[in-house]
């Protein structure tokens, strides 16, 4: 992951910029809102803008919607008023980030920018057949498609084939079909000439040749636009590009990775999707395990965040107890392997003893249900009572869920990045939530001022 850094690194943003190479990343730094506009234009590894908040956001976020660079930009500033951070956000802005950062917020924009690209922890034999497969075939050039539930770890293993392949020492340049807008995407895939449209001043590079020699993962594929489908599958089979507004084809070096949670055959039916694209996609299939189905590997991806949020948040490890794995164990765990992460993200937070107990573990922010293992005497938590149901039956689904999240919002104040966190879900997936709710003219809570 590269950032670009709008702003003096001599700043608080010099702390961001450490923090963002601390974690693997690389910075970019620019003076001026040209030069970020020429760097964003020239390099297509650029997954995020840091932005002083003095600085023409409106203008800069104008720009780049003009010549369709869907690169999110964070507001960033110090002691800020709420009416500054919500009119960096009515800008366009994603996030506000308050300085000196939060390392905890640093990792949450990194990890919804490029997703985590940690080498996969498995013990059960379901995923560690999966495992088998990827290694056996990240040699080869062959286009892989990798399918699962969501939250599953499609990028995590597309990221290993890359590592055991023979490009892993070239990039791997990701992009999620569905976080980008469709009148951009086919801009950050294939990049545009200058002139090519109204606000294309300068030749843009897209992800396809910034991923050349290396390896390109398409996530969320089922989202792309039909008719750039059929441009992705030229791009597969000639292996060249159009640059929107070129001339001539550019040729490319890429191997294709493409994700899905979606069953691409039902699309297919269902005319949403090319089944020619389909076949070209599909040389090789994985399917990743959902977390049910692979429980062996609940505990040491417990124990692997457990590390890594006592870690970044300078606190100090606690081991889990054997009742904590058997509460954990006990959950089906529907937002699979990220709702584990961000659940036991709440209990190292949480945790005030010398150890991670059952009762600091809480999902949908209440505790999780236990059921006994060996050597444990654990209390199971009886079920909601009839009372507490009365109030649920009859009503839909989709008004649960979204009193649910409305609630969760106003309880963490507007901050979207922490109720993201209790919901288990992304924060993508929660913006996306509240901009329908918008649009249904419901009053959904304006973004925290003081945090993302």
């Amino acid at each position: 992951m590269r950032v670009l850094v709008l702003g003096s690194l001599a700043t608080e943003l010099g702390t961001a910029a450490r923090m963002v190479r601390a974690r693997g990343g690389g910075i970019v730094q620019a003076d001026t809102e040209d030069a970020a506009l020429a760097a964003l234009r020239r390099d297509g590894t650029i997954g995020i803008v840091f932005a002083d908040l003095a600085r023409d956001l409106a203008g800069l976020i104008a720009a780049l919607r003009a010549e369709r660079i869907g690169v999110p930009v964070v507001a960033c500033a110090v002691a800020a008023r709420a009416d500054e951070a919500v009119a960096a956000i009515r800008a366009g802005a994603r996030e506000f980030l308050p300085l000196p950062p939060d390392a905890d917020i640093i990792a949450a924009l990194l990890a919804e920018a490029s997703g985590d690209a940690n080498t996969p922890i498995a013990r059960d034999p379901a995923m560690l057949a999966c495992l088998a497969r990827a290694e056996q075939i990240a040699g080869s050039d062959a286009t892989v498609l990798i399918t699962g539930e969501s939250g599953t770890g499609k990028e995590v293993l597309a990221h290993h084939i890359h590592r055991h392949s023979r490009r892993a020492g070239a990039r791997l340049v990701a992009l999620n079909c569905a976080a980008i807008p469709e009148t951009l995407l086919e801009s950050e895939l294939f990049g545009h000439e200058k002139g090519a449209f109204s606000g294309a001043l300068a030749r843009r590079i897209g992800k396809f040749e910034a991923a050349d020699g290396g390896t390109l993962l398409l996530d969320e594929i089922a989202e792309l636009d039909i008719r750039l489908q059929a441009k992705l599958l030229r791009a597969l089979q000639q292996r060249e590009i159009d640059r929107v507004g070129g001339e001539q084809p550019v040729r490319v070096d890429v191997r294709v990775l493409a994700a899905t949670n979606r069953d691409l055959r039902a699309e297919v039916e269902a005319g949403r999707f090319r089944e020619d694209l389909l076949f070209r996609l599909d040389v090789i299939a994985l399917r990743l395990p959902p977390l049910r189905e692979r429980p062996l590997d609940i505990a040491p991806l417990a124990t692997h965040f457990v590390r890594r949020y006592a870690t970044l948040n300078g606190l100090p490890e606690r081991a889990l107890t054997p009742a904590a794995i058997s509460c954990l164990s006990a959950h089906t765990w529907r937002g699979n392997v990220r709702e584990l992460e961000n659940a036991i993200h709440r209990a190292v937070l949480l945790a005030a003893g010398s150890s991670i107990e059952a009762e600091d573990i809480e999902i949908n922010g209440t505790a999780a249900p236990t059921r006994s293992v060996p050597g444990t005497e654990t209390q199971a938590v009886p079920p909601p009572s009839a009372g507490t149901l009365a109030g649920l039956v009859g009503r839909r689904m989709e008004d649960l869920e979204r009193d649910f999240i409305l609630e969760t919002l106003h309880r963490t104040e507007g901050n979207r990045t922490h109720a993201a966190s209790m919901l288990g879900i992304s924060i993508r997936a929660l913006r996306n939530k509240l901009r329908d709710y918008t649009r249904q003219g419901l009053p959904v809570p304006p973004p925290a001022s003081g945090i993302a």
